[in-house]
């Protein structure tokens, strides 16, 4: 049986600080990427007060809404509001129309792009293996943890610790890793072989030029 896990930014972030114990010293500690999560992880300052909540959560798998004494924490992990205006008119991709100048409102991309602020993280890409899903070398990802992996799902996995971004395929209890370049061959992930799923990807942001 193939053992897929699904871990949390926020998660991996509040473990490494609680696994702290006294100062730094030269060459301790686990090497980066060796922990659960196959990541490096970066400190957080917890009041010694919520601890047992942190502790609570993190057991419980980050599921559920935000306990009410970890909001102003993971708050702090939002980012930040940049609300732009957002014209009514679509732009059309045929022939040309009059502009239609009137404002629908404002748009923060945060919130447009970010269901799950606290459970993702963005990715650059590098190699063409995914251009038939419009995801090209040097396009930036929007990886949302929070998301159950589905077949058909793009995600970022580590294949026995090597990073990969494919379509997952899931079908007769099999699970490939599929490109979406034919110069690439799928993978089929087999029971000795080490999958962790990231995250799936919910947003590609391509630049022109």
């Amino acid at each position: 049986m193939i053992g897929v896990r699904f871990s949390n930014h926020v998660l991996t972030l509040m473990s490494d600080l609680l696994s702290r114990r006294g100062g730094a010293r030269a060459g301790a500690g686990r090497k980066p990427g060796s922990g659960v999560y196959g990541e490096s992880t970066v400190p957080l300052r917890v009041p010694v007060s919520r601890v047992p909540a942190v502790r609570a959560w993190l057991d419980a798998g980050c599921a559920g809404a935000v306990p009410v004494t970890l909001r102003p924490i993971v708050r702090a992990l939002e980012p930040r509001a940049c609300a732009l205006p957002l014209f009514g008119a679509r732009v059309p991709a045929g022939f040309p129309s009059p502009a239609d100048d009137d404002l629908e409102g404002p748009l923060d991309l945060n919130e447009h792009l970010i269901r799950h602020p606290a459970a993702t993280f963005f990715l650059r890409v590098q190699g063409d293996s995914m251009t038939g899903a419009g995801i090209h070398d040097g396009d930036l990802l929007v990886v949302d943890r929070a998301l159950e992996p589905r077949s058909g799902s793009i995600v970022v996995a580590a294949v026995d610790g090597e990073l990969t971004l494919k379509r997952l395929k899931l079908a007769g209890g099999r699970v490939w890793l599929v490109p979406e370049n034919p110069s690439y061959a799928p993978l089929e992930v087999h029971g000795e072989m080490g999958l962790v799923v990231w995250g799936v990807v919910a947003h590609v942001v391509h630049s022109f030029g």
